[in-house]
């Protein structure tokens, strides 16, 4: 099995390409490429992190339901408690591990983004 480079190391070397190409590109597609490259940067976030964003948050939603699967299960599980009723905001433990799980998301997603507007 080939070890190197990594998935996430090839798409940094990509994304650095497009970045070292963009200034010579026409306005438009130097802005295309500009998305390409922050696109990129996304698909790299998730690589590194999305693995351990999964795991926190089946860990904190399997206690929060008291049943376990993945992450895709119990979000499913929990959209469905949510719509009939079974919880809502004053659910001990539900804002927080919504909060936990957006702020896992948001780091992968937008990285630079605070809440708090600092």
């Amino acid at each position: 099995m080939i070890e190197n480079p990594r998935a996430d190391e090839l798409v940094d070397a990509v994304a650095k390409w497009i970045d070292s190409i963009r200034p010579s590109l026409p306005p438009r597609d130097a802005f295309l490429a500009r998305v390409a490259a922050n696109v990129l940067s996304v698909v790299k976030r998730e690589i590194l992190l999305g693995p351990q964003a999964d795991a926190a948050a089946v860990e904190r939603l399997s206690q929060l339901l008291g049943v376990s699967g993945n992450v895709n299960t119990l979000n499913a599980v929990l959209c469905e408690r949510l719509r009939s009723g079974d919880m809502d905001a004053e659910t001990p433990g539900l804002l927080t591990a919504l909060k936990a799980n957006i702020t896992d998301q948001i780091a992968i997603d937008q990285p630079n983004y605070s809440a708090t507007g600092s």
